[in-house]
C-alpha cells in the first residue's frame, strides 16, 4: 500500500469514527441501548474510537517501515484534531436533530 493511500485511509477512518457516536443510539455502533446515550457515553466512545484509529495508523506505519517514536505533543495534537473532526456529529446530535 502506498504512503499516500495510508494517510488518506487514516484520515477517512478518523472522520467516520469521530462522528459515529453522535449519529446512532447504539454503544460503539454495535450494542443496542433502550434509550438515548448520555454525553459521558459519547465522550467514552470518542476516547475508545480515538485509540482504535490510532492503532490503525500505527499498524499502517509499521507496514510501511519503522515506527517513529512520538512525544506527548503528538498525542495532544491528534486528540484535538479528533475532537475537531467530531464537531459536525456533535452539532447534528445536540443542536440540529430535534425529536417530535
Amino acid at each position: 500500500m502506498s504512503h499516500n493511500l495510508s494517510v488518506w485511509l487514516v484520515i477517512i477512518a478518523a472522520v467516520v469514527a469521530a462522528n459515529l457516536p453522535f449519529v446512532n443510539h447504539r454503544w460503539l455502533a454495535v450494542i443496542p441501548r433502550p434509550g438515548p446515550k448520555a454525553l459521558w457515553m459519547h465522550a467514552a466512545e470518542l476516547v475508545l474510537l480515538y485509540l482504535l484509529v490510532g492503532g490503525i495508523g500505527l499498524a499502517l506505519e509499521q507496514s510501511g517501515g519503522q515506527i517513529y517514536p512520538q512525544g506527548w505533543e503528538f498525542y495532544a495534537t491528534t486528540a484535538a484534531l479528533f475532537l475537531t473532526l467530531a464537531f459536525p456529529g456533535f452539532v447534528y446530535r445536540y443542536l440540529v436533530h430535534r425529536r417530535g
